[in-house]
């Protein structure tokens, strides 16, 4: 028996065969060539469209079949996602990509080679890492020097534009496939020797920090399912896109709990014209969702946490926390509050932001 990678070949083959023919297929055209059911063309098709493999030319219209033509055995793209957030000089990079590998190849390149990175985490298949607008020197090349690296950062109209250098197959994404990820503008390259030299340009976007707690009750709920829901819900929207969800754990103590004390935060960047709208749609959003009047929530605009909000992060998880302490620590740090006793957890967990999860989930763990 063939197996799936063989049929994939095979079809594959007899998709270009007749696009250099005719300049197009049908599912018709496949479905007698290779002597297998309509319906099972179509489901190669149909996942060869997705793979980025095969081009819609023509959608069905009345009798008349829609039209094909294979591109590539090759992904588009591996690059899903890539957008940025700012914060005066500084800037976060955030690089989605179809492989945990991929991530983590960009990732121990970038920070090998130095340039305007200052440091690099990974979490799945997304990469993030912190950077500084300007330049800085990076060595590229064959081993042992680094295949990719960020030589420097620079902002103009509401844009970041990433100046990178890289060798081999870095190249070959800078060069055919970044452009195709979400959230990039545009991309210009040129090569200098055995270097290709790239600048990709994204949009300066607002990181937001958005804590929630409060939102459950004994007969039912979970403020982490109601967060991460909260997360699909104000992303639908092009101008929002998602970075992360979080638990965090605080005063386990506290007698006014529903079980173990968590609060949950959620991280997204936003186009800083849309950072009012974003604010409503959550409050609207938790207001109708949440199983508990004390529901709360807490905005943070920014890259860093304050000296002051991260020892409020501190003071959360070794005893209670009054609303009036809350709202103190929030005005001084230029955090929004909005609800009611929940605004204590909400904070709390937007204050244990951007630190290890394990720290996050263990009260017990020092906050650096």
């Amino acid at each position: 028996m063939a197996s799936v990678l063989e049929h994939r070949r095979e079809y594959l083959r007899l998709m270009r065969r007749f696009t250099q023919e005719a300049g197009f297929f049908t599912v018709t055209d496949l479905q007698k060539a290779a002597g297998i059911p309509r319906s099972t063309a179509q489901d190669w098709v149909t996942r060869l469209v997705h793979e980025g493999c095969v081009l819609v030319k023509k959608e069905k219209s009345g009798r008349t079949a829609a039209r094909y033509a294979a591109l590539s055995a090759l992904p588009q793209s591996t690059c899903r996602r890539l957008f940025t957030t700012t914060d005066g000089d500084r800037v976060e990079i955030f690089h989605d990509c179809m492989s945990g590998a991929c991530a983590a190849f960009c990732g121990y390149h970038h920070a090998r080679a130095g340039g305007v990175i200052a440091g690099v985490k990974r979490d799945g298949t997304l990469l993030r890492e912190c950077a500084r607008i300007g330049e800085g020197p990076v060595a590229i090349g064959l081993p042992p020097d680094s295949a990719v690296g960020i030589a420097g950062i620079r902002y103009i109209g509401g844009h970041i534009i990433q100046q990178i250098c890289c060798i081999g197959g870095p190249a070959y994404s800078l060069t055919d496939m970044m452009s195709r990820a979400e959230g990039v503008v545009r991309v210009e390259h040129g090569q200098s020797g055995k270097i290709v030299e790239g600048r990709v340009w994204t949009q300066a976007l607002t990181h937001l920090t958005i804590g929630v707690d409060d939102t459950d009750s004994a007969s039912g709920g979970a403020t982490f399912a109601l967060a991460l829901a909260l997360l699909t819900h104000i992303t639908a929207a092009k101008a929002v896109l998602p970075i992360s969800h979080h638990v965090v754990m605080l005063y386990e103590h506290v007698e006014q709990k529903t079980a173990g004390n968590s609060a949950s935060y959620i991280e997204v960047a936003v186009h800083p014209s849309r950072v009012e709208r974003v604010m409503t749609k959550c409050r609207e959003f938790v207001e109708n969702e949440s199983l508990s009047p004390e529901w709360g929530i807490a905005f943070h605009s920014g890259l860093t946490i304050p000296p002051a909000l991260r020892e409020y992060g501190r003071h959360v998880r070794e005893e209670v926390v009054t609303c009036a302490e809350a709202e103190t620590v929030a005005q001084k740090t230029g955090v929004t509050l909005i609800g009611r006793n929940g605004v204590i957890g909400a904070l709390g967990a937007v204050a244990l932001a951007r630190l290890p999860h394990e720290i996050q989930l263990d009260p017990d763990q020092k906050i650096p």
